[in-house]
């Protein structure tokens, strides 16, 4: 096996990763969704949203590795160099919109909404799970 082949078997591990990611993940968070609308948790469908959010970004997160490694190492060219860079233009714009749906601020201003009064228990991401009247 030459260094080419391992690049090209390791390229197709790493995008098989980010594609797993996204659909064990997005099962999980509908799981997790169930779960919240079953136990009448105060808001499942933001948190639904939030999760999935999550979910995409680390998955384009990893499919971006992998196109890295693919330009880098197995197709040096420069027209594959503009693709990369066309790529991640797309996804890093895609990123920021997500976690402007996520955390409801540009990333730069999330001070912003944390320093509220009563920001980090409404928020989607955050850890505490309140519980609606039964």
């Amino acid at each position: 096996m030459s260094y080419e082949d391992f690049a090209i078997a390791a390229v197709k591990v790493i995008e098989t990763t980010g594609g797993a990611i996204m659909v064990v993940g997005g099962i999980l968070a509908f799981a997790w969704y169930g779960r919240q609308v079953l136990r009448h948790d105060v808001d499942p469908y933001r948190r639904l949203r939030a999760n999935l959010g999550r979910v995409i970004l680390l998955g384009l997160e990893v499919l971006i590795i992998a196109d890295i490694v693919r330009t880098i190492v197995v197709d040096q060219s420069v027209q594959s160099v503009g693709v990369l860079g066309l790529i991640v233009v797309i996804r890093i714009v895609l990123s920021f919109s997500l976690e402007v749906e996520i955390d409801g601020a540009w990333p730069w201003n999330g001070w912003r909404t944390k320093a509220r009064p009563g920001a980090d228990a409404a928020s989607p991401g955050s850890a505490t799970t309140g519980r609606g009247a039964s």
